[in-house]
């Protein structure tokens, strides 16, 4: 296949086909990659499932977005509905067995059920910085302990009781990602803070360079754009680095500068509100008396 084959996966089924599975369950899927009988290569996937992978010994390059993942041996990399995923392997790549554990399942599984309404809490679905979940070794036999007893359930006759029992368990492994997720937080504060520091200067930098008369209001995607993050992970980062969100972080940077600015009577509060990016000035005062508790007429006044 070419490297432009883009495959979408929309069902377990479209899926286990193409790798040579059997589907036991319409839409859930246990599969380890050392036993595929055809594994496509130099293709981009349209994931219309979730999925994690934990990887064992693979070599392939996995490209999301514009970089390129950093999968590691005893790492889970996760995909949700809508990505795109793109997938490298040399020949030699492709005849060497591998095992490659993957948990597949379709949104309609979670309909009517607790974890459909708590998959949008499990932040690293929106993992898109080239990164994936490191798993200590007990930490993986956790994980495919329990891949083991929902490939248990599936070999099982469905009945009223399927699809609790399915998604319970899917939501252990869920559950234990989120916490991989978090605490790498705290191992990589190092990295974190060097990412806060970037952010600051990127903050600084947008209006000293007048990005905003142009531009408008900074948004938190435009940061994250810059640290190659996905906007998801950059707020998670700054929320654990600083207590506060990312976009209220931004706004604490412009309420500053603003009283910076008000402290100069040359300019006018219309064109202090232009040069902050504000589209009219009366949302600069609003914005303004929001977090200040005056409007700029006040502040200034005062």
């Amino acid at each position: 296949m070419s490297d432009t084959t883009i495959i979408p996966i929309d069902s377990i089924d479209n899926y286990n086909k193409m790798y040579g599975f059997e589907t036991l369950h319409p839409l859930v899927s246990v599969v380890d990659l050392a036993e595929a009988t055809k594994i496509p290569n130099h293709v981009t996937f349209r994931y219309g499932v979730y999925a994690l992978w934990l990887k064992d010994g693979i070599q392939c390059a996995l490209h999301y977005g514009r970089q390129q993942y950093d999968y590691q041996d005893g790492t889970i990399v996760s995909f949700a509905p809508g990505q795109m995923v793109r997938v490298d392997m040399t020949e030699e790549q492709l005849h060497t067995p591998s095992h490659t554990l993957g948990l597949l399942f379709h949104p309609d599984l979670l309909f009517g059920t607790p974890l459909g309404k708590a998959i949008g809490s499990y932040h690293f679905f929106d993992y898109a910085s080239a990164e994936s979940l490191h798993l200590s070794e007990r930490e993986r036999r956790m994980y495919t302990d329990t891949l083991n007893t929902i490939r248990f359930e599936m070999e099982q006759p469905v009945d009223k009781h399927s699809q609790t029992i399915l998604t319970d368990r899917i939501k252990l492994i869920l559950d234990y990602c989120q916490r991989f997720y978090d605490r790498q937080f705290i191992i990589r504060h190092k990295e974190n803070s060097d990412i806060l520091s970037a952010f600051e200067r990127n903050i600084k930098d947008y209006f000293e360079q007048g990005l905003a008369v142009r531009g408008g209001l900074p948004s938190v995607a435009y940061f994250a754009d810059k640290a190659c993050l996905s906007p998801g992970y950059f707020g998670d980062l700054i929320r654990k680095e600083t207590g506060m969100t990312a976009q209220y972080y931004i706004q604490q940077h412009i309420l500053a500068l603003s009283k910076q600015l008000l402290l100069d009577p040359s300019q006018s509060i219309s064109q202090i509100s232009d040069r902050l990016g504000f589209q009219y000035p009366q949302h600069f005062s609003r914005f303004f008396k929001k977090l200040a508790g005056m409007t700029p007429k006040e502040y200034r006044e005062k």
